[in-house]
């Protein structure tokens, strides 16, 4: 399938000194390196965020208890969470 790829002018210049020095194609390079792509990034594992917990994980959460105004002046304090008056 034809298809047009605006690529940066250094980048296609190294991908045609490769395929002539291998002597392959510069279509069969792109679609080698679309290959590698592709399958390296569907084998990646997923990140998961490590457990950095403080005190007991199963003690119930003291911010539960708390209302929106509440946590938003625990965590601004004074400035009431304005952007401009931090």
């Amino acid at each position: 399938m034809k298809t047009t790829v605006d690529i940066h002018a250094e980048l296609l210049a190294r991908a045609k000194r490769h395929a002539t020095e291998t002597g392959r194609p510069l279509r069969a390079v792109i679609e080698d390196g679309l290959r590698r792509v592709l399958s390296t990034s569907t084998m990646r594992e997923r990140y998961e965020l490590p457990d950095l917990r403080a005190g007991d994980p199963r003690a119930p959460d003291p911010l539960e208890r708390l209302s929106w105004p509440e946590l938003r002046e625990l965590i601004y304090g004074d400035s009431g969470g304005d952007p401009g008056t931090r």
